[in-house]
């Protein structure tokens, strides 16, 4: 690439252009780029959905209300139990068919390893259905 003139003195002087060829061309070769694959981004399909109402279906299954206390005492469904008679429990609501869900209530000053000791036996006897019960936030 020659950056010198035509003139014939060679006297040596500094540039003062800066070659904009390469530039617009890149700029033109990107341009090209992003306008072809622009419409490949957005490919959203227009539906025009049907309207209905409706109820929810509500499917009311059996559940079991497991309450631990601040004590560490196990709850079934409001009656006091051991923890022999809650693993027999647990065993013969495994057994049931549709199986029940085991609505579980701790307290919140419990200590988490009763807490995960219940949720290993539940577990162990083969019981799948587990949901943790809170209370909502009043905020």
């Amino acid at each position: 690439m020659a950056f010198g003139g035509f003139d014939q003195d060679r006297t040596a002087k500094p540039m003062a252009e800066i070659n904009m060829i390469p530039l617009i061309d890149v700029m033109l070769v990107l341009l090209v780029i992003f306008i072809i694959t622009a419409p490949l981004l957005t490919h959203a399909i227009k539906l025009d959905l049907p309207k209905a109402s409706s109820s929810p279906n509500m499917i009311q299954h059996d559940n079991i209300q497991l309450a631990i206390d601040r004590q560490g005492a196990t709850w079934w469904n409001g009656e006091r139990l051991d923890d022999a008679a809650l693993r027999a429990r647990m065993s013969a609501a495994a057994k049931r068919e549709p199986q029940p869900e085991l609505h579980l209530r701790a307290d919140g000053d419990l200590a988490y390893r009763r807490v995960a000791q219940v949720l290993s036996a539940a577990a162990r006897l083969g019981l799948g259905r587990i949901g943790f019960m809170t209370e909502p936030d009043g905020r």
